[in-house]
């Protein structure tokens, strides 16, 4: 098991009437996708809710719930095999662990087209996922700020610790 540290957060983000809503959510939930689901769930707004999660300087997880539709983002596959969240990620999304000849790579797996609708299109979400020099928390500033909720986004995060 891994420890949970201050690079773990997870958010949730709605509208409600014309604004960007940025919310933290427990840091537990950095382990647990049906938790992360069911918090979303648990947030109405226009056009559903989206959830945002960084995992140490490893990986991030991207959730949107469009009523009964939950779609999935993992940002490198191979963190499945050190991570619960991802491995969970995996398993509802039904793809298996990679195996070690498998792990040279930074490969995103899930829905690349999560958030064509809102303005990033999948090449951009699979550009920015791949981005070595990028730590997670930075790949999801970038990310809330082309969908236009990055000053939400940041207040969020900069309330953590």
């Amino acid at each position: 098991m891994t420890d949970v540290g201050m690079t773990d957060f997870a958010v949730v983000v709605f509208r409600e009437d014309d604004s960007w809503e940025t919310e933290l959510l427990p840091v537990a939930l950095t382990e647990d996708l049906a938790g992360f689901v069911h918090a979303l769930r648990q947030q109405p707004g226009i056009g559903g809710t989206i959830g945002l999660a960084a995992v140490g300087d490893d990986f991030f997880i991207a959730i949107r719930v469009l009523g009964d539709e939950v779609m999935v983002f993992l940002s490198d596959v191979t963190a499945s095999v050190e991570w619960p969240l991802a491995r969970q990620v995996l398993d509802y999304l039904d793809i298996p662990v990679p195996e070690d000849e498998e792990l040279d790579q930074v490969l995103p797996v899930g829905d690349m087209s999560i958030f064509a609708d809102l303005g990033l299109d999948e090449m951009e979400l699979g550009a920015l996922s791949g981005d070595l020099d990028l730590y997670p928390d930075e790949m999801l500033l970038s990310i809330a700020g082309r969908l236009g909720f990055g000053h939400s986004f940041e207040r969020a995060i900069d309330s953590i610790g």
